[in-house]
C-alpha cells in the first residue's frame, strides 16, 4: 500500500544523491568541520527521509537539505560550549607562496575552524549564504524562518567572523589574505 511512495521517493533520492551528492556532502562537512563528521550527517539525514518518505512532496532535494541542516543545529545544541570551541591551529609561516597548494588548505581550514566558532544558527546561514551561494529566500524556505532573521543572522555571524578573523590577518597576512574582504564592511 505505501511502497510505491517509498520506492519512488527511495529512487527520487537516488537520483538525487548520484547528480548533487558531492555538493550535499561539501555542504555538511562545512556544518560539521570535518569529513568524516559530514558523511554521518549526510547519511543521517537520508536515513531520515528514508524513513518518512509521505513527508517529502515534490521538492525532495530540498527536504533533505533541510532535514541536513537541522541535524547539524540538533547536533550543535547537545554539545557543551566547550566541546565546541577547538583551538585554532595556526598557519605555518613559511607557507607564504602563492602557488603553494598547502595554503589553499590551509585557508580552508582557517575557514572551517573560525565557523566552528559561531553559533549554530548563524554558522547555518553563513554557510548556506556564501559557501552554496543560496538566497535569503531560501535559506529562510529551508530553515522555516523569515528572511528578516537570516539577515540578522548574517549579519550577525560576518560580525563574530570579523572578530575572529582580525588577531590571524594581523599575524599571518599572507596565508589568510583571502579573509581580508571579511575585515572590511560588508555590503
Amino acid at each position: 500500500m505505501g511502497q510505491p511512495s517509498e520506492q519512488s521517493a527511495g529512487a527520487r533520492l537516488g537520483q538525487l544523491l548520484e547528480h548533487r551528492g558531492d555538493q550535499l556532502i561539501r555542504a555538511a562537512i562545512a556544518l560539521t568541520g570535518s569529513y568524516p563528521d559530514g558523511e554521518d550527517l549526510l547519511q543521517a539525514a537520508v536515513e531520515r527521509v528514508l524513513r518518512h518518505p509521505r513527508r517529502i512532496d515534490a521538492d525532495i532535494e530540498g527536504y533533505l537539505r533541510r532535514t541536513l541542516y537541522n541535524l547539524a543545529a540538533d547536533g550543535w545544541r547537545r554539545r557543551t560550549s566547550l566541546q565546541r570551541k577547538l583551538p585554532l591551529l595556526r598557519v605555518q609561516a613559511g607557507a607564504s607562496e602563492a602557488a603553494d597548494p598547502t595554503a589553499s588548505v590551509d585557508l580552508r581550514d582557517a575557514m572551517v575552524r573560525l565557523l566552528q566558532q559561531l553559533p549554530p544558527r548563524q554558522r547555518t546561514v553563513i554557510v548556506l549564504r556564501y559557501w552554496e551561494q543560496r538566497t535569503e529566500a531560501e535559506i529562510a524556505a529551508l530553515l522555516g524562518c523569515s528572511q528578516a532573521a537570516v539577515k540578522s543572522a548574517a549579519f550577525h555571524g560576518l560580525h563574530r567572523l570579523r572578530e575572529l578573523a582580525a588577531p590571524l590577518l594581523a599575524e599571518e597576512p599572507e596565508p589568510l589574505s583571502a579573509l581580508a574582504p571579511l575585515t572590511k564592511d560588508a555590503p
